[in-house]
């Protein structure tokens, strides 16, 4: 019995010297960004990435500006599953930019605002603002996260949101020098509902500007014009079939769009308005891909997840790779050569003007068709 008692003994002993020490508990994620906080000042927007300068869109008292929100925090929605990641933001009253530079020894000058979607309801910052950051990084390509007002906040998407589009062309510019940017290569991306924006800048400029031309302004005579224009499935153009189209610009800036085609068909319809209108001007380096299989951010997919978007890979289908088709386009345009060379782009659009006014169709003048060469080839 003692025996036996004694062997029991010693077999828990070993049983539980074979147990491994418990784990040090993991410690909190550090550096996740919060919203300033409320103050009796304007609110002062915080960086969403490390090194971000944040520069408010309009100046204290300015009339683009509701006076009894302005001090209002934003509200972050973070990512779930990845510490730190703000996912989307609401709430914004004080629209800003903020700006991260690359390299002195790769900079190409060039500087991509990005405009993320969300529905007007929310910003949709992380998969559609700062995932593109490191991407063009290694184009030695600037990249200016805008933080624009939503609809969900009580402003109008045609306007006081495409003014944020607008004014931050213009900020960005005036301070080209201060970030090492070619004034000249200043463009913008957006995408779905940012996407709506960008291409209603892309043709409201003269407009915007001559709007805000008093010598009081202190970005007066600097424009608004973007040198190019991503559009990424994007919400309804001015050029939609429910809209009064705007007289395009002769000098409207190059667009490169893409979309998903027929799984996304209200988007696509849009991005085709949008370059059909371009193509009856025959205006310069539009170019636009739509996918035969993809869908749009948010949808539900047959696993019940939602279809991401911006960057993501997308099950490894083509759509998934629409970002290095746009690489493609803004290297033929001369947009990643080194600043202060003038692009093909700009040649392209000072030929453009040269030509007497031609094509016409949906927001343009119209002319004749060009005369058709022996045996039906247009030239």
């Amino acid at each position: 019995m003692k025996i036996a008692i004694i062997a029991s003994i010693l077999t828990l002993a070993a049983t539980a010297a074979a147990q491994p020490a418990p784990r040090t508990a993991l410690p909190a994620p550090l550096g996740v960004p919060k919203p300033g906080p409320a103050t009796d000042a304007p609110y002062a927007p915080l960086p969403i990435l490390p090194g971000g300068v944040v520069v408010t869109l309009y100046p204290p008292g300015s009339p683009y500006l509701k006076m009894d929100r302005i001090k209002e925090p934003e509200q972050y929605n973070m990512s779930q599953a990845v510490p730190g990641r703000i996912s989307s933001i609401v709430n914004i009253h004080n629209p800003s930019i903020e700006v991260h530079t690359v390299e002195r020894g790769i900079n190409t000058g060039a500087a991509v605002i990005l405009i993320a979607g969300g529905g007007h309801n929310s910003l949709n910052v992380g998969s559609e603002a700062a995932d593109f950051v490191p991407f063009f990084y290694n184009y030695g390509v600037n990249t200016i996260i805008l933080r624009s007002r939503l609809r969900r906040d009580g402003y109008n998407p045609q306007t006081d949101e495409v003014y944020d589009a607008l004014q931050s062309v213009r900020l960005v510019r005036a301070y080209a020098k201060e970030w090492n940017l070619d004034p000249n290569k200043i463009g913008m991306m957006g995408f779905s509902a940012g996407a709506e924006l960008d291409s209603a800048a892309a043709v409201l400029y003269d407009d915007f500007d001559k709007k805000n031309s008093d010598p009081s302004d202190p970005l007066a005579g600097i424009t608004s014009r973007p040198d190019f224009a991503g559009i990424i499935y994007p919400g309804p153009t001015p050029f939609a079939r429910n809209r009064t189209p705007p007289p395009i610009p002769r000098n409207v800036p190059p667009a490169f769009i893409a979309c998903a085609g027929s799984d996304d068909q209200v988007h696509t319809i849009w991005a085709i308005d949008y370059f059909s209108a371009m193509l009856a001007l025959r205006i310069p380096n539009i170019e636009m891909h739509l996918y035969g299989n993809g869908r749009h951010p948010g949808d539900a997919l047959p696993d019940g997840s939602r279809m991401s978007g911006g960057l993501t890979d997308r099950n490894d289908i083509p759509y998934g790779t629409w970002q290095n088709r746009f690489i493609d386009w803004f290297r033929d345009l001369g947009f990643l050569q080194k600043p202060g060379i003038e692009t093909k782009a700009a040649k392209d659009i000072a030929a453009y003007l040269s030509q007497p006014p031609r094509g016409g169709g949906r927001g343009g003048a119209t002319d004749p068709p060009p005369p058709a060469k022996k045996g039906g080839a247009l030239r």
